[in-house]
């Protein structure tokens, strides 16, 4: 097993991990390896921006949208009268 040192923890972090683990009755280290296990245990790799907009839209691909006709600018008002 390896170890890890978690330096400069938010104190406000660190009072909700042993709350939590308090909670789930075992020590904060427990708690602290099943939140990165839990984490960390998808097996697909997290895409980027990116990839994700690209693969909301993909369904999209091919769609034929009605363009409105531009029409003229109109004239800006005269305020002189």
């Amino acid at each position: 097993m390896a170890n890890m040192t978690i330096r400069n923890l938010d104190e406000a972090l660190k009072k909700r991990l042993r709350i939590r683990a308090a909670i789930h009755g075992r020590p904060m280290e427990d708690e602290a390896r099943d939140i990165l296990r839990s984490a960390l245990a998808t097996s697909e790799p997290s895409r980027s921006l990116v990839q994700s907009i690209r693969a909301r839209l993909e369904s999209t691909v091919g769609v034929e949208l009605d363009i409105p006709t531009r029409e003229a600018i109109r004239d800006a008002p005269d305020f002189e009268r």
